[in-house]
């Protein structure tokens, strides 16, 4: 797989999502030429890449959300 280079603009960037994708353009498309490679078809591996991802993105919200009822917690007490 391809090296994914590192951000070159700052975190609060209007175009950071855009250089990100175009970071990791090369290393998803190797990604999904290793899954067809190894007898997924290219759906079949690009569906299960966007459910992990939407799987990533549902934990990182709940992290958020029981840090923020946590934080709610420890005010009340």
């Amino acid at each position: 797989m391809r090296d994914i280079y590192k951000p070159f603009v700052a975190t609060d960037d209007p175009d950071r999502d855009i250089r990100c994708q175009d970071a990791l353009q090369f290393a998803f498309r190797d990604l999904v030429a290793a899954s067809v490679d190894a007898g997924w078809n290219e759906y079949e591996a690009l569906e299960a890449i966007a459910t992990l991802a939407d799987d990533g993105l549902r934990r990182i919200g709940a992290n958020d959300d029981a840090q923020t009822l946590l934080d709610v917690l420890r005010r009340m007490a």
